[in-house]
């Protein structure tokens, strides 16, 4: 399997962007703003097929528009009453656009099935570094305001009593997911970014109540399951963003389990 190019590369793209999708998917469900993660995916999509209008690389597309939209997100909607009416609004605004670009581009249909359910085998050696450098600013910025990110969303009440400015962090952050959107795009598409932002992460918080170790345990989910999501389409033939989808899926359903069972083992002894 390894002896192909395009392989390597499809493993590669995936180690990239799994990484950073399961260290920034923790945080995200963490702060409930999973519909951030959805709606950026489909604000990116406008983005690719805008930019593929006026004879740019989607990515390039992909990326500008997902975190203009994040910063927009978090500069509206920093108290989590507003959010997901600050979301909502962008989201609407940006499905409006993309409707417009593609009415003017319509040769840009086969591009645009490519963009919204992936394509990770067609990944190509240059996109692999461009993924890389992404995910290291992703990354990078994350480790720089993740404890005042951490304590703003644990308690931020007390947070922006001491200082902090959640509005600030809130468009840090979701700038950060914009980027990470526009990566897992190229792995997943647009439609199935959850798979990769948020089934692992969710698993993870299921798993263990460390933060610590729920990133650790979230960015390993995402790797196990975009590298084995490749590895079977490989074998199958059947599209590798299903194999990711549906692995995603597996996890975190199995991640229930040891809870349940244990909460019917109290239950029998109480009764």
């Amino acid at each position: 399997m390894l002896e192909y190019d395009f392989m390597r590369n499809a493993f590669a793209a995936a180690a990239a962007v799994a990484i950073v999708a399961g260290t920034v998917g923790y945080f995200l469900v963490l702060r409930g703003q999973t519909f951030a993660g959805h709606a950026l995916a489909h604000v990116g999509f406008t983005g690719a097929t805008g930019a593929a209008l006026i004879g740019l690389a989607p990515l390039w597309g992909l990326v500008l528009m997902t975190v203009a939209a994040g910063i927009g997100m978090g500069a509206i909607g920093e108290r989590l009453a507003q959010r997901d009416v600050a979301i909502g609004l962008v989201l609407a605004l940006s499905l409006g656009f993309g409707l417009l670009f593609l009415h003017f581009y319509t040769a840009y249909a086969s591009q645009a099935t490519a963009l919204l359910f992936g394509n990770v085998l067609a990944v190509e050696r240059g996109t692999v570094w461009t993924l890389l450098a992404l995910g290291a600013v992703g990354l990078g910025a994350l480790a720089v305001i993740s404890r005042p990110l951490l304590f703003a969303s644990l308690q931020p009440e007390l947070a922006e009593a001491k200082g902090v400015s959640l509005r600030r962090y809130s468009m840090l952050f979701l700038a950060i997911v914009a980027l990470t959107t526009a990566e897992c795009a190229q792995i997943v598409g647009v439609l199935l970014v959850f798979a990769l932002m948020v089934g692992p992460a969710a698993a993870a918080q299921r798993l263990t109540g460390r933060v610590a170790t729920g990133v650790l345990l979230s960015a390993l989910l995402a790797l196990a399951e975009a590298w084995l999501g490749i590895a079977l389409a490989y074998e199958t033939d059947w599209p590798s963003s299903f194999w990711i989808t549906a692995l995603s899926a597996a996890v975190y359903l199995f991640a229930g389990l040891p809870r349940l069972i244990g909460q019917r083992i109290a239950a029998a002894q109480a009764g």
